[in-house]
């Protein structure tokens, strides 16, 4: 990515927001074709012993064998679509990392949302990159310490957008997508990952 980006997190971790890596017109294009030519899932999850509907529509895609397990959720990768493995070849050029797989997360409206998390499952390895692109409404993205939860940093992700995470990221800050009380329309994002099993 380009060096002059600064890191967004004062510490043990690294974040970078590169706003329009992708351009209007090619943004619509893929909010589209990701809207129509994905097979979205509504899954349930396990949340503290509890099992509840995620508040989103979800797909995995990925290499063949590229398995993903989250809360309670095994995940089969989807082979790769073309628009898929366009935005990943983009990634990868403007990154200089190479992914095998993705999370599609689609929030429908005001109502949909990700909790408090971190990306720290063991097939991600220790300190993974994860390059999470976003399409559609601007929606607002935030950082917590783990163990410091005073400490924030709050970003909005414009359609186009790249956030880079990378280091300790995963191990010290956990991030989220809040519920808003104002009407927006949908949004994809994109988490672009590397299975290591």
């Amino acid at each position: 990515m380009n060096e002059k980006i600064e890191n967004l997190l004062p510490k043990q971790g690294a974040a970078y927001l590169h706003e329009g890596l992708f351009s209007a017109d090619e943004s619509a294009n893929y909010m589209e074709e990701l809207m129509t030519g994905i097979r979205w899932k509504q899954e349930p999850i396990v949340i503290f012993g509890k099992r509840v509907m995620q508040p989103r529509l979800t797909a995995w895609h990925g290499d063949p064998g590229k398995a993903y397990r989250y809360s309670g959720i095994l995940m089969e990768p989807t082979p790769w679509n073309k628009a898929l493995l366009e935005i990943k070849s983009k990634i990868e050029k403007s990154t200089g990392v190479t992914f095998n797989s993705a999370l599609l997360n689609q929030y429908r409206h005001e109502k949909d949302s990700m909790g408090w998390h971190r990306d720290n499952e063991k097939e991600l390895g220790v300190n993974p990159v994860i390059a999470s692109v976003s399409f559609g409404e601007v929606r607002r993205f935030l950082f917590r310490h783990y163990t410091e939860k005073s400490l924030k940093k709050e970003l909005y992700l414009s359609a186009g957008s790249l956030l880079l995470m990378s280091g300790e990221t995963q191990k010290h800050w956990e991030h989220s997508i809040s519920k808003q009380s104002t009407p927006v329309g949908p949004r994809i994002n994109i988490t672009f990952r590397t299975i290591l099993s």
